[in-house]
């Protein structure tokens, strides 16, 4: 038996590593894909007041602070049993939006990117922005760090700062929008939705343009069946901030749709002795291991398995881009996995029109921006669609909004079991048969696990400081034959 591990892997957020080991074909007996963080920050949480939550969890990842600060502050207003004002509520919308349209962009081009426009076989040297920008010239790679720096701007003057974001208090925001601020505020809209339609022409161009990379987006080595989830409005359309979860099968036929704070019945968490991220799971279909089908209750969240689970886009350019994606890859729903990237721009474009049309809105300078709490109900859930998944926070206090239980699902860790899986069988269709085992086969392996954009800090909710750390060593019969064990 012959043992090729990955560690760590590279482009995602926190630490990880593929583990994958050969008969003595030289062909993949199995693969692991193992998060070696610890998960700690639920605990560190219990015994801090409610309101200082918005301020806590954010710290969990420096990449989607604004996601977790937007449902915490959801989950804040539950447990005080108050609503934001409108004003407030499209306030948080429009930051919410402006976060996605900037994460998306840093994923497919500094993230993802790389493997298509450099190329999975390039030096790894090679393999990142300064790569992509010499492909693609320096115009390019200008109007990409403008359009960060816009998506930071307006987290940043709305929030305090685009790091680490201050606006969300339970029952509305701290910062009211002036006229001035609209103006800038829509005409950054409108460069984020110029922007969007040339990271879509530059996909067509460059990946469904090129006949490697379009049969790898179709290839059945990136393929897996699973269920699909996503948040969708009152028309079951697509909706990052708000609204009740649908979740679809693998043919697109609805199979549950409910409001965010009855999760707990649908959704229950599965822990393995081999990974610090837990295996969230459809309750109703049940856990049948790291297999997809619809026996299995195993799902995705990401920006594939949202487009899968709505029924379109709520802005019309978006929902061209929407018709667009599903007339190519030969009808809805989807399973390939490298389209998640075509469906990120797609959300990205939908962002970038609802920054637009949230800023233009009139009543966005309301300055009635809060409605103070005046009680404690004692329990509250809340949901958005953070850029990798669907997140959920869920706090119980005590009658002085103390907190007493904390449970995070976070976007990658509803992903976590599909991740595991294609690693596995994109390994297995990719190495063996006598092919000599390169760096650019082991990164298309990776690029398995990069399409979902994962934050394994968000997923474990790592502290930092050293933990225990357990190496098993298995046989080809998948005996164990030796265990390390380090405890610090």
């Amino acid at each position: 038996m012959r043992q090729i591990t990955i560690d760590p892997i590279t482009r995602l957020e926190g630490h990880g590593k593929i583990t994958i080991t050969l008969n003595d074909q030289g062909d993949v007996g199995n693969a692991w894909f193992q998060v070696p963080e610890f998960r700690g920050f639920e605990a560190f949480c219990e015994g801090r007041p409610v309101e200082e939550m918005p301020r806590i969890t954010q710290r969990i990842c420096g990449v989607c602070p604004t996601a977790h600060h937007m449902a915490s502050v959801k989950a804040a207003d539950a447990v005080m049993g108050v609503q934001p004002t409108p004003a407030a509520r499209k306030i948080r919308e429009l930051v919410h939006d402006a976060f996605i349209a900037g994460d998306h962009a840093t994923h497919f081009y500094i993230l993802s990117g790389p493997d298509f426009f450099v190329g999975p076989d390039a030096d790894p040297s090679q393999r990142n922005i300064i790569g992509i920008v010499k492909q693609v010239g320096l115009e390019l790679g200008q109007r990409i760090i403008r359009h960060l720096n816009e998506s930071h701007e307006v987290v940043a003057m709305l929030g305090g700062r685009f790091v680490d974001p201050v606006l969300g208090l339970p029952g509305g925001v701290a910062k009211a929008v002036t006229p001035e601020m609209q103006t800038r505020l829509a005409e950054i809209g409108r460069d984020m939705i110029e922007f969007a339609h040339l990271s879509l022409d530059l996909w067509r161009k460059q990946v469904l343009g090129n006949a490697r990379f379009a049969d790898m987006v179709a290839s059945d080595a990136y393929l897996h069946r699973t269920y699909s989830m996503g948040l969708v409005d009152a028309q079951k359309r697509l909706n990052f901030y708000d609204g009740q979860v649908r979740v679809v099968d693998q043919r697109g036929d609805e199979l549950l749709y409910y409001p965010p704070q009855d999760y707990t019945q649908h959704i229950t968490e599965r822990v393995e002795p081999w990974t610090y991220a837990k295996f969230p799971y459809l309750t109703q279909i049940g856990w049948k291991g790291l297999v997809d089908g619809p026996d299995s209750g195993v799902y995705r969240a990401t920006p594939l398995g949202r487009l899968n689970a709505s029924l379109g886009m709520a802005t019309p350019l978006a929902q061209q881009a929407y018709e667009e994606f599903y007339a190519y890859l030969g009808g809805k729903p989807v399973h390939a996995t490298l389209a998640t990237h075509w469906a990120r721009l797609v959300e990205l474009l939908y962002a970038a029109e609802r920054v637009t049309d949230l800023a233009q809105d009139e009543g966005l300078t309301d300055p009635n921006i809060r409605n103070i709490p005046t009680g404690i109900v004692g329990e509250g859930v809340g949901t958005v669609e953070a850029p990798r998944g669907t997140l959920t926070h869920h706090y119980i206090t005590d009658q002085n909004g103390i907190i007493r239980k904390v449970n995070l699902i976070v976007g990658t860790t509803n992903n976590h079991a599909a991740i595991c899986m294609s690693v596995k069988k994109t390994a297995q269709a990719l190495i063996g048969g006598g092919r000599e085992i390169t760096p650019g086969l082991l990164n298309q392996v990776e690029m398995a696990f990069r399409a979902y954009d994962p934050c394994f800090a968000c997923a474990t909710h790592a502290l930092p400081g050293e933990m225990d750390m357990e190496v098993t060593v298995l046989d080809a019969a998948g005996q164990v034959v030796a265990r390390l064990s380090r405890q610090e």
